[in-house]
């Protein structure tokens, strides 16, 4: 029978002529593109990855709007970074249960569920709100400079007395239900860049508000990485968006949202949150 057109039947016993080896090369290399095809397509297809999302607005995504009808007050968004992180890379399975609110206890209650000994990749932002951080906020946008910084100070307190018992029970009880997992605990952004002309709080304010995040975030980190997790740091990657800054990532005090208020936008989940949680990741 005669070969097809987009066929080469070769003839062991025909001279090898420059016309026949170029057709041989070309059908060689067809036939190569097709297995790389077929090689690479599986690998992404058949990600074993097993990924939860578990913790507060900052991971649910307040602020970034999209959100879904299923998650209702915890305001899950598909702009949120693990949403991102899911649908550019397509795990075996994906859930978020990250709530708008959420304390440590709140995580420990209601989202663990989630885990398994299945799962592989965790991911959590937490402690903020269990330092009470819309109140100190509210005080500091309706108060003066006393009150902010009187109200930042008491959190501080609690956070040097608490903090790292509170994040060192809920990591032993995330580590218990996800034993397998690796574990990725994201900081906060620090809200303002000082020594720039804002208006709104003080200069004092915005330093002692500056001052409590960044102490939060590194009794996170220490609590984190005591208990082997990975701890992923967006505080630098803020740094030029941050609130009084020309390229904004985060929301303002918003009277009429006030939920939405300091947290990110949703450029800032996809060019802050998102890379960082996506090298944490892949480590």
């Amino acid at each position: 029978m005669r070969p097809s057109s987009t066929e080469f039947t070769p003839d062991p016993e025909a001279p090898l002529t420059r016309s026949r080896l170029l057709t041989l090369s070309a059908s060689l290399a067809a036939t190569l593109t097709v297995l790389v095809g077929l090689v690479a397509t599986p690998a992404n297809a058949a990600s074993t990855v097993r990924y939860v999302a578990l913790g507060d607005s900052y991971s649910s995504g307040v602020g970034a709007g999209s959100y879904t009808a299923e998650s209702g007050s915890c305001q899950r968004s598909t702009n949120a970074y693990p949403a991102l992180w899911a649908a550019a890379n397509a795990p075996a399975s994906y859930v978020s249960v990250a709530c708008s609110g959420a304390t440590t206890t709140s995580v420990a209650s209601s989202q663990l569920s989630a885990l398994s000994s299945t799962t592989t990749l965790v991911s959590i932002t937490i402690g903020g709100n269990d330092m009470g951080f819309s109140t100190i906020m509210r005080t500091c946008a309706l108060y003066g400079t006393t009150e902010c910084v009187a109200a930042v100070q008491a959190a501080e307190d609690k956070a040097n007395a608490t903090l790292a018992g509170l994040l060192n029970t809920l990591y032993g009880k995330i580590r218990a239900k996800a034993p397998n997992a690796k574990v990725v605990v994201l900081s906060y952004p620090v809200f303002y860049q000082l020594n720039t002309f804002c208006v709104g709080l003080s200069a004092t304010s915005h330093a002692k508000i500056d001052e409590g995040i960044n102490l939060i975030d590194n009794i996170t980190r220490t609590a984190a990485q005591s208990n082997g997790f990975v701890f992923a740091d967006v505080r630098s990657i803020f740094v030029g968006h941050q609130l009084c800054s020309g390229d904004k990532w985060l929301h303002a005090l918003n009277f009429a949202e006030l939920s939405v208020s300091y947290h990110p936008f949703a450029s800032g989940q996809s060019g802050g949150y998102y890379p960082v949680f996506r090298s944490a990741a892949a480590s």
